[in-house]
């Protein structure tokens, strides 16, 4: 029974899966971003140098680089919804503890175990929606729920600004430990798993069949029926190796560097930038408050440009790497100089685009890979990726003592490198596609 006979339209089993999937989505965001709004307080309550931070903003995504390869294996052997629970208890658990930590070095840990966690949510997210989702709709469910982390990362900005002056920084880690472990259990009663996963997996059989027959009231499926993904050649294990097969021994390189390049600017944006406003006698709250707006450009652009980044995919990513160059550049001398108002205008639209590219690569990324190999390669796109993400806060930390405007406009050197890349990846696809027929299927 090929997968072609349930393609149908978007049906409550999917406003299921979307709504479990922004729930996880938010908190992955929040629990990225938390550390960022609590890094000023710490450097005023634990009496330590700003250039002390650089290990512990790095931290969490030292655990991310092992966690989302570590959970995107678990997501292809044991199923997405396995690895997403599993995440969320690991990364809350742990979040939660850090409201306890009292020195750097705690801190250190508490948020590299807790980052394990957190790279398990992407890989498995995109895939259990993309896999679930029709043809036609794929990228866009997939943009959907990765679309919703930025958001998620915006909220810790308001959390500091409004609750942090009465209850301090540790509010911002209880609310990110609380609230995960809460919609695991949620979501272990009633987020489903996905169909293509369930489809290759004969002990899901049972499952599968009752999925079916409730999205198709009045359809039974006959007896012995085979399932098969008709536009898919799946691979006979999951190796890694066979990431570089199938037309992607280049492709797959090229993935990962871009993901290196985007996530090491980005994260030195979004875990320097409350520091260095503070430093530069902004107020925290301002400083605050333009972290969230960077958060929610990220969520507004991925949800306005869903519709181009489909049709283009890594066309549209580099187009948006290329315009990232000036916006990114301008912050420091716009934090320095301009008014508060032109600041968050201006870290909105670093948002909009930085982060609509981000979520542009997760989810055409992933869409490269066959369901068997889709979190595992999209595991270790970001797992790689992630080396980016531990070298932006580093390098921030090394050249802490440039002014400021200075330090942003090397902030936007990967950004530019990312755009040549990305249209590399778009030439070398289109070719892939176009020797490959099955690719094209409709």
């Amino acid at each position: 029974m090929g997968a072609r006979r349930w393609r149908r339209g978007i049906s409550s089993f999917h406003a299921q899966l979307i709504f479990w999937s922004v729930l996880i989505a938010l908190f992955d965001g929040y629990d990225i971003s938390a550390i960022a709004l609590a890094a000023p307080h710490l450097v005023r309550e634990w009496h330590v140098e700003r250039s002390a931070l650089g290990p512990v903003l790095a931290a969490s995504n030292i655990g991310v680089l092992f966690g989302s390869v570590l959970f995107g294996w678990i997501g292809d052997r044991y199923g997405r919804k396995n690895a997403l629970i599993q995440s969320l208890l690991l990364f809350g658990i742990f979040t939660w503890l850090g409201a306890h930590a009292t020195n750097l070095s705690q801190m250190f840990w508490l948020r590299a175990i807790a980052g394990l966690g957190i790279g398990g949510v992407i890989p498995n997210m995109i895939a259990i929606n993309i896999e679930s989702a029709p043809r036609q709709s794929r990228a866009t469910l997939g943009l959907i729920a990765t679309g919703l982390v930025p958001l998620g990362g915006a909220l810790p900005g308001f959390v500091s600004a409004a609750l942090v002056p009465s209850h301090g920084w540790p509010i911002l880690f209880l609310i990110g430990g609380i609230v995960p472990v809460l919609i695991a259990i949620g979501a272990f009663f009633w987020m489903p798993e996905s169909i293509k996963y369930m489809s290759i997996h004969e002990p899901s059989r049972p499952k599968l069949v009752r999925l079916l027959e409730r999205i198709s009231p009045g359809y039974k499926v006959p007896e012995g029926a085979r399932f098969v993904i008709e536009d898919e050649k799946q691979t006979p294990d999951r190796n890694p190796k066979h990431l570089f097969g199938d037309g992607l021994a280049l492709i797959t390189p090229l993935l990962w560097l871009l993901f290196a390049l985007n996530l090491m600017g980005f994260f030195f944006v979004l875990l320097w930038t409350p520091t260095l406003l503070t430093a530069a006698k902004l107020p925290p709250a301002t400083a605050a408050l333009t972290i969230a707006s960077l958060q929610v450009g990220g969520t507004v652009g991925t949800l306005l440009l869903i519709g181009w980044i489909r049709r283009q995919q890594f066309l549209a990513v580099a187009i948006l790497l290329l315009v990232s160059v000036p916006v990114v550049g301008s912050l420091g001398a716009i934090g320095i100089g301009g008014s508060k108002a032109a600041l968050l205008a201006a870290s909105f639209v670093a948002g909009f685009c930085v982060l609509g590219v981000q979520s542009g690569i997760n989810v055409c990324g992933a869409l490269v890979y066959p369901t068997s190999l889709r979190a595992l390669g999209s595991g270790w796109e970001l797992g790689i990726g992630r080396l980016g993400a531990i070298v932006g806060p580093l390098v921030g930390a090394l050249f802490v003592t440039l002014p400021v405007d200075q330090l942003y406009l090397w902030s936007a050197a990967p950004f530019l490198i990312g755009a040549v890349v990305c249209f590399a990846v778009y030439r070398l696809n289109e070719a892939r596609i176009r020797e490959r027929a099955y690719l094209r299927a409709s």
